[in-house]
Formats: C-alpha cells, structure tokens, sequence
C-alpha cells in the first residue's frame, strides 16, 4: 500500500494543468517505476512489522506526518507548491479522508490478523472494482474485455481467500478479510472521483493538501482513542516508519505521479502489476509467510484481471 491512485485525470478537464509540465526521459521513466514497485511491494510485510510494535492509529498518523513533511519537501523544492484552488476542494477532501485516512486505518488494523502477502494481493483488487464504480455512478459502459477482467480478478479472490481453509467460525479472521476487501473498494471508489473530476490543478500540486488534511484527523483520532502513544522506540522502528512515510507514502506516490507526466497511463499501470508479486514473495523471504498454490495462483488471476480491465480501460469512455 502507498498509493493513492494511477488513474489519471480527464484529460479534457484541465488543459492549463499540463502547460510547461517536466517530463522523464524513457530511461528515468523505468528506473522510478522499478524503485516505485520495490517500494510498495516491500512496503507490505515492512508495515506488518511495525504494527508489532505500533498500533494501528498511530502507525497511520505517523506514517502521514512523514509523508506531509515529504512530500511539501519535494513540491516546494521542484516549484510546485500553490494553494488548491476551491473547485479542487472535493478531490482533497475525497482522497484526504477516503483514499488515505479510512484506507490505512482498514489496512492496518486487518494486517494484525491477515498476512501481509495475501494482503497486498485482496488490497490490490482494488483495480477490478473500479470498473462496476464507474459503470455504476458515472455511466461508463461494461464492454466484454472489462467483463473478463472483473470474472478473472474475482476468481483470484476467491482463490486467495481459501474458503475451504478459512476458519469462518473465527470472526477475527473473516473481519480481516473483509477490512481488506473494504479498502480496495473505498481505493476504486476515490479513483473513479479522480478520473472523473474537472480538475484546476495537477495531482501533483494538490498531493501535499490531501496528505495534510488526512493526518490532522488521523491524529486527533488516534489522540482521542488511544491517547498519547505508548512506544519503545527503537533504530529499527524509527527506520521502519521511516521508510513508510518517507519512501512509500512520500517517494513511491510523488514517483508514480510524476511517471504518468512522461509515460502512458495503461503502460504504467501495467508495470506497477508487479506490486503485489513483489509483496507476496518479500512476505515469504521478510516474515515466512506460507506459500500455497491457492495463493499463487489467485495472485496470478488477480494481475491478469487487473490488468485486463487496464487494458480495456484505455479505450473511449462514455460520459455520462
């Protein structure tokens, strides 16, 4: 998890937004995406450490300080830093509260009791949800490839989830499962209200006021519940969140964001397929999760059905 979305805006909503736009020369273009998938792929059996130690409120409202800091860092060393523009206020607040703030505390919390690895897989079907969204709230049509990958990717699913293993008399476990399912779904829901939004500014300029306005609530929260936070702090924690905040929630989105200014959209996504391979098999080596043929072979139906949908994502859309 770090991203908040690859989904690009309208390309007809905001002209002004792409005047005089930096882009990557081909070879930079691959070389941030390759450290953009390490990073989130790693980042998965990384943050189930941490909650080891952390609980699950504060490691969001840490990691978000982290990422605040970082990301107005890079933003107002490159020259991108400017106030949103009000017509802009509704994406900010969409993906301040849903897209980071709810989306981290689901994650979080089920990364207690489901496997990093799997998760990274249930969290990543998010890209097959997006495709009823839209079909459904903004009248987009349900073509035969977007049929594919969605029947692909939900037969994944339901290989990662192992029905005949699950122990569905353990609330915990199922609970876990579904915190999971409810954050691609809250993820596919911010994408659709960022593809769809008439946008005055780029994703990069408003990135550092989502981030913020997600971790003044995700503090207050965290203060309300649970108090100051109890933590033995320790260098590998301290890297460890460190890590997230900077590099994942900081690098990987700024990283990601900037690649769509260089490189197609559909191509990007395809690459960052790898994400949930890579958190699988880093879970495997990082935390010895266990490996099974259900798992693997969900993953894989998962990636072909997201990326199915990608592909026929590429093509004309139908506006509502």
């Amino acid at each position: 998890m770090g991203s908040i979305s690859v989904d690009p805006p309208d390309p007809g909503a905001a002209p002004a937004a792409a005047a005089g736009r930096r882009t990557l020369d081909p070879g930079a273009v691959y070389v941030v995406l390759f450290l953009v998938v390490l990073a989130l792929g790693v980042n998965w059996p990384v943050m189930s450490i941490a909650l080891r130690s952390v609980s699950p409120l504060w490691m969001a409202a840490f990691r978000l300080v982290a990422a605040t800091a970082t990301v107005l860092v890079l933003t107002a060393a490159t020259g991108r830093l400017e106030a949103p523009h009000r017509k802009d206020y509704p994406v900010v607040a969409s993906v301040a509260v849903f897209g980071l703030a709810l989306v981290f505390v689901l994650v979080f919390f089920a990364l207690e009791i489901v496997p990093p690895g799997r998760s990274s897989i249930l969290v990543w079907t998010a890209g097959l949800w997006t495709v009823p969204i839209a079909v459904a709230f903004v009248g987009e049509h349900m073509g035969r490839r977007r049929w594919l990958g969605l029947m692909t990717g939900i037969a994944g699913m339901l290989l990662v989830f192992e029905p005949a293993r699950l122990d569905w008399a353990d609330g915990r476990v199922v609970l876990g499962h579904f915190m999971l399912l409810g954050a691609a779904l809250t993820h596919a829901g911010v994408a659709v209200h960022i593809r769809r939004h008439r946008w005055v500014s780029t994703p990069l300029r408003l990135l550092p006021w989502q981030l913020a306005a997600a971790t003044l609530p995700m503090a207050a929260l965290a203060l309300a519940v649970e108090g100051l936070p109890s933590v033995a702090w320790t260098p590998g924690l301290a890297a460890n969140l460190v890590f997230q905040g900077v590099v994942v929630s900081g690098f990987a989105t700024w990283g990601q964001m900037t690649v769509l200014r260089s490189h197609t959209a559909i191509g990007t996504n395809l690459v960052l397929m790898l994400v949930p391979v890579v958190g699988l098999l880093s879970s495997v080596l990082v935390v010895g999760e266990t490996l099974t043929v259900a798992v693997v072979a969900g993953l894989v139906l998962v990636v072909a059905g997201v990326a199915t949908a990608r592909v026929a994502d590429s093509g004309p859309r139908v506006r509502p």
